[in-house]
């Protein structure tokens, strides 16, 4: 693996690689609360035919983290990755958690430089807020946003040597990979970016999350613009109690060229807990 900082925009950024970069490029793009680290394990396993790019995205690591919540909405974020591939597009974009939504961002506004979508329990948008505006299970399992979106979560989160956000973090899931060293990186990624940048894509976000068993009106959105046109991978491991199935019914009515893999024995963190079968469902469709 490689380090580098990168300028971005006239800003700084930290990105990690693997691979040969003469080899097809993918950018992978991370969720909350982790860091570009966290695709180790998939892109080392990836990385004798490609070149693994994952960056600490804005808010996060060692990367620019502005103060303001208007500087995390989706445009800039997705400008920040747009800049990350220059021209080196159009590359397969990867993204888990939050850093599907950069990834379907680019896929949707910024066609050319996405040749390949995969997406490893993330989730579109139109289905997501479907699912968080309807009342049912995925607006309860999605009550910790109101929480993060609050006056000072970040500093609930970092007492206590960040108890509170590891909590958070394992809810109701297996984190028997996050111990001994790798705990210790992920804490001093935290103390370095002190969590408000990464906190503020939950503050910036128009998603409306439904109080459990009151439905809200959905708010309009731009169908039209919402489509992924190239050929997608959702990679879906069903024991994720924060991201449920509910929230990519319907994803084919935006991706016709939707592949769905299924990945036994995991849950949101699908790819420490499973990294050989990840790898692998991404090497058989990119084949």
């Amino acid at each position: 693996m490689q380090v580098a900082t990168r300028t971005l925009g006239g800003h700084e950024f930290k990105v990690r690689s693997w691979g040969d970069p003469a080899l097809p490029m993918i950018l992978m793009l991370h969720g909350f609360p982790e860091y570009g680290g966290a695709w180790d394990e998939v892109a080392t396993r990836l990385s004798d035919r490609y070149h693994c790019v994952a960056p600490d995205q804005r808010g996060y690591g060692a990367s620019y983290a502005p103060d303001d919540v208007g500087a995390y909405a989706t445009s800039k974020l997705v400008g920040d990755m747009a800049a990350l591939i220059g021209d080196r597009g159009p590359v397969i974009v990867m993204g888990h958690d939050w850093g599907a939504s950069v990834a379907y961002g680019l896929a949707m506004f910024r066609p050319d430089l996405v040749s390949r979508l995969i997406i490893a329990n993330g989730v579109h948008p139109v289905p997501f807020q479907r699912a968080m505006a309807a009342g049912g299970a995925q607006s309860e399992a999605s009550q910790y946003i109101n929480f993060l979106r609050s006056p000072g979560s970040e500093d609930a989160l970092a007492a206590d040597d960040f108890d509170k956000l590891l909590k958070l973090f394992s809810a109701k899931m297996d984190m028997s990979w996050l111990h001994g060293d790798r705990l210790e990186a992920y804490k001093a990624v935290w103390r370095q970016s002190e969590l408000k940048g990464m906190i503020h894509w939950y503050r910036a976000s128009p998603l409306i999350v439904a109080d459990p068993g009151v439905p809200v009106e959905m708010p309009d959105l731009p169908l039209e613009r919402l489509q992924v046109r190239c050929p997608h991978l959702l990679i879906w491991a069903d024991g994720d109690t924060a991201l449920l199935p509910v929230s990519t019914e319907g994803l084919e009515a935006f991706a016709p060229e939707l592949t769905r893999a299924h990945v036994a024995d995991a849950d949101h963190w699908l790819l420490h807990q499973q990294p050989d079968e990840v790898a692998r469902i991404i090497r058989d469709w990119l084949d």
